[in-house]
């Protein structure tokens, strides 16, 4: 990682395929940001036939095209500005799906939904100091700075838990809806790792792909968070089915 003097202008050179400052320097992983927007357009039209009035849904489909513009517009002029144009989107999803996760899946209300919440951002501020605290702080420990996402790879698998155990103690004609949540929630979780091992390996193969594989994160990435939104809309709107019948 590189950083050159210039407040918020800073050059900022984290991956392995920029091999200087110019705009177009990342032009594979500037441009696999597209697969958040393409995410972003497949989530919507789900929406949209699941009638329309998801409100949190959609904000959070918003939420995945602005990560795709944050993201180009990093990889792009890769300085400090840039880089919060990268992080925060991130961060409002990160704590707004669990909030929805709360308050959809779990069934707490907003207050429990809220505490929650802070509760989880709470865990994520201290997971990184204690993780380097026990294993160091070189590339290899923080698995190439890609250690802040194991909380939300945890979330993920414990959501997708809480909504099978919530299958198992249902009655018949209410499984599906809790049973199919979590084989989502678990498949994103298990696309979410395997996006984490392509992000933390970037510098790795550096020498011997010159391109790294930043991009795979970003791809995959995508499938996440697109996989994440449709089951929260798929739960819904199997929910409101069920109780119309």
């Amino acid at each position: 990682m590189e950083h050159s003097d210039r407040g918020w202008h800073s050059h900022v050179n984290n991956y392995c395929e920029r091999a200087d400052a110019s705009f177009w320097a990342e032009p594979v992983n500037a441009f696999s940001n597209g697969a958040f927007l393409i995410a972003a357009l497949a989530a919507f039209l789900i929406w949209r036939r699941a009638g329309r009035d998801d409100v949190p849904a959609l904000l959070l489909i918003g939420v995945i095209a602005v990560i795709g513009v944050g993201s180009f517009l990093f990889h792009t002029f890769a300085n400090r500005w840039s880089l919060l144009a990268d992080v925060l989107p991130i961060t409002v999803f990160i704590y707004g799906y669990f909030f929805l996760a709360m308050r959809r899946f779990a069934g707490l209300g907003i207050v429990a939904a809220s505490l929650a919440t802070l509760a989880f951002l709470g865990f994520n501020a201290g997971f990184v100091s204690a993780w380097t605290g026990l294993f160091g702080t070189g590339p290899i420990a923080t698995a190439n700075g890609s250690i802040g996402y194991f909380p939300a790879a945890l979330a993920i698998i414990g959501v997708g838990a809480l909504l099978k155990a919530q299958a198992g103690r249902a009655l018949v004609g209410a499984v599906e809806a809790p049973a199919r949540a979590g084989s989502e929630l678990f498949t994103a979780a298990g696309v979410f790792a395997l996006s984490l091992f392509f992000r933390a390996i970037d510098e790795a193969v550096c020498d011997a792909f010159p391109l790294g594989t930043h991009f795979m994160w970003h791809v995959l990435n995508a499938v996440v968070l697109f996989l994440l939104v449709r089951a929260a809309i798929r739960y819904r709107a199997a929910l409101s089915g069920a109780a119309a019948r």
